[in-house]
């Protein structure tokens, strides 16, 4: 997989300045695995995303826009997009340009150490993920740009927790990447949408939960303040797919978050099999 961190994106650039008629500022530019960022000269941001056409599915990659519809939740506006296909590859590029963020990124995917986030971020992110959950959609979810169904499901839990049953039975709408580097502070705001759709209720905080293992305080604290989620069944199920992608058979023995994954997921499976007993 092509990882645009690596990779010369200057004519991917120049494409998306000519079709949106703008430019963008090269020293704000922000590269991802598989996205870039960078700001333009009339005060908005573009994200450029690389997909190959077989992670598209029915969703056509339009996960932004149609995230416009969503109400009650605190996320960039979106105002315009364009894509097209490589001509060299089976890949489709798409960028879409928003509105600032109100604040800058709490800090990479998965952090090293604990954000000052000031009082009422967490009431601004538990009303956001309510909101979204309350919502209805055709969209499918894409973690990890994978649709998730319910083999996927079981393909991902059973390998590493084989005695759990993981039929899901309660889906909801999730943002399916919420991850530090896509939640802002002090002013809460959470962006990047491109994989947003229904999946097991509690993905989105059990993702966030394993954002935030190496901090055990953080971790205590997601699953503090998400507690309704992670006490649902499918929150439980969300917690062992999560746990599964970091204790499975390509875990790095110095991952910080291995421990904290471990416990809970033991204690999970736990309590599964007692509500399954009764």
């Amino acid at each position: 997989m092509t990882d645009l961190r690596r990779v010369p994106v200057d004519e991917v650039l120049d494409r998306v300045e000519t079709a949106l008629a703008t430019r963008l500022d090269r020293s704000s530019v922000v590269r991802k695995r598989r996205s870039v960022g960078a700001r333009t000269e009339r005060g908005t941001w573009v994200r450029i995303e690389r997909r190959g056409l077989d992670r598209i599915g029915t969703q056509g990659g339009d996960g932004t826009p149609s995230a416009e519809a969503l109400s009650g939740i605190a996320k960039p506006a979106w105002l315009a997009a364009i894509a097209w296909r490589d001509e060299a590859e089976p890949v489709m590029w798409r960028a879409d340009e928003t509105r600032l963020l109100p604040s800058e990124p709490v800090g990479p995917a998965v952090l090293a150490h604990a954000p000052e986030l000031p009082p009422g971020w967490w009431a601004e992110l538990n009303s956001s993920l309510d909101s979204l959950a309350r919502q209805r959609t055709t969209r499918i979810a894409t973690p990890d740009t994978e649709t998730i169904t319910q083999d996927l499901v079981t393909r991902t839990i059973r390998p590493v927790f084989p005695d759990v049953d993981a039929t899901v039975a309660d889906w909801h709408p999730a943002h399916a990447d919420l991850n530090w580097a896509n939640v802002t502070a002090p002013e809460f705001c959470v962006f990047d949408w491109e994989d947003w759709g229904m999946a097991p209720r509690g993905l989105d905080s059990a993702t966030l939960w394993a954002a935030s293992l190496a901090v055990p305080a953080l971790a205590d604290r997601v699953r503090s303040e998400r507690s309704a989620d992670f006490a649902s069944r499918g929150g439980k199920l969300m917690t062992l797919f999560v746990a599964a992608k970091i204790l499975g058979p390509h875990a790095h023995p110095e991952d910080p978050r291995l421990e904290g994954a471990r416990a809970l997921a033991d204690q999970t499976v736990k309590e599964l099999a007692t509500t399954w007993q009764r």
